[in-house]
């Protein structure tokens, strides 16, 4: 990958890993990203996962040509970036590390302190000449850890974003760069919308030609719309007008009421529907469909009286990442006392300017006819 003559692409690709943060499912894989910025000073932006380590060594010492690095600037302790801290500080004793305070209280938990003189302390706007090149740091805490910073190169524009504008994928994955940065930033970042957008205004001051996120590809062209996605996600305001359906369904005849009501919602030209079975397919899938729609229908099966296992996990996941401003249904099902909804409910009511919508719809085991009409009416209430 092809940044300028000075900044060089020295990251790697995992196309093996199965589990990003041993939760999230990676059909390809996923890059960790890093930097070297050559100038009278060298500067090594962040490392990589151990997984990659021999392919990031070798990356760096081909780019370096023999030179020594002064710098290694930490910009996140998440150890799919930092892992090999201590094994680079090993192999290059003389390099100082350019973090900021809590950078190096991480930094001693995971490896063991590094010495006074070998520390470079930075706080919000400071800089660090490399040559022609500058750095300028700025906090971006809970971004998503306490410690993290992200870098601004004056001399080429360049923003080197931490996790922020990353994705899922590898760099040669052929794929619609929305989807997995969408599915990426709300199930690792979207607690933190606040946060982002804190950060979002610090950016907004600079001119910025690239940006070096730490998973995927850098970003040159179009800014205005990578970074429009991020005001919008971080705001939580809906991404796109549509309807997802998610349900929990034990024997079939939730998923039963959830087809029937996509559907009736199709029939009526609803913008977009997505059905997603909560017990089978990717719930973080699920998760950023919930969070790119205006609107959401819950069908659970009632379960040990409350709701059906995979229905309880998805709101908890829901309420961990700060759902809010939507439109809300619930249908829910049991044969002798149904009470999903009222579970339901409860989870969603503690989530903010979260509107309920009615009719609720209450099955007693399978589809009764009336059933049938209140879920022509809900399809009426979702399309107005």
């Amino acid at each position: 990958m092809f940044i300028s003559e000075n900044v060089k692409y020295i990251g790697a690709d995992d196309p093996d890993i199965d589990l990003f943060e041993s939760q999230y499912v990676v059909p390809n894989g996923v890059s960790y990203n890093s930097y070297l910025i050559l100038d009278e000073k060298v500067a090594v932006m962040d490392t990589a996962d151990a997984r990659v380590e021999e392919k990031w060594f070798a990356n760096l010492e081909r780019e370096l040509e023999g030179r020594t690095p002064d710098y290694l600037i930490v910009s996140h302790m998440e150890p799919d970036h930092a892992a090999l801290i201590g094994k680079f500080t090993d192999k290059y004793p003389d390099t100082k590390v350019v973090g900021n305070a809590k950078t190096f209280q991480m930094i001693a938990q995971f490896f063991g302190a590094i010495e006074e003189e070998k520390k470079v302390t930075v706080a919000e706007g400071e800089e660090l000449s490399l040559g022609e090149h500058t750095l300028v740091f700025y906090m971006a805490p809970m971004v998503h850890w306490p410690e993290v910073m992200v870098t601004y190169e004056k001399k080429e524009k360049i923003l080197f974003s931490a996790d922020g504008f990353g994705k899922f994928g590898t760099l040669d994955t052929d794929e619609d760069w929305a989807c997995e940065a969408r599915r990426y930033y709300f199930n690792i970042v979207g607690k933190y919308g606040a946060q982002v957008q804190a950060l979002l205004k610090k950016a907004a001051g600079l001119e910025i030609n690239t940006i070096c996120p730490l998973h995927g590809p850098v970003l040159n062209e179009n800014l205005t719309y990578y970074i429009g996605k991020y005001q919008t996600w971080s705001s939580y305001e809906p991404e796109d007008k549509g309807i997802l359906i998610a349900y929990a369904s034990i024997y079939g005849n939730t998923a039963e009421a959830a087809e029937l009501l996509a559907e009736e919602l199709k029939a009526k030209g609803a913008e977009k529907v997505a059905v997603c079975d909560l017990a089978r397919e990717d719930m973080a899938e699920a998760i950023e469909d919930a969070f790119r729609y205006d609107r959401m229908v819950l069908a659970s099966a009632t379960y040990d009286g409350g709701m059906f296992t995979w229905m309880e996990h998805f709101l908890q996941h829901l309420k961990a990442k700060n759902y809010q401003k939507r439109k809300v249904a619930l249908m829910e099902n049991g044969t002798w006392a149904p009470m999903a909804a009222k579970q339901m409910r409860a989870v969603l009511e503690t989530m903010k300017n979260v509107e309920i919508l009615e009719p609720v719809i209450s099955i007693k085991s399978a589809l009764s006819d009336a059933n049938r009409e209140e879920i022509k009416k809900l399809a009426d209430v979702l399309c107005q």
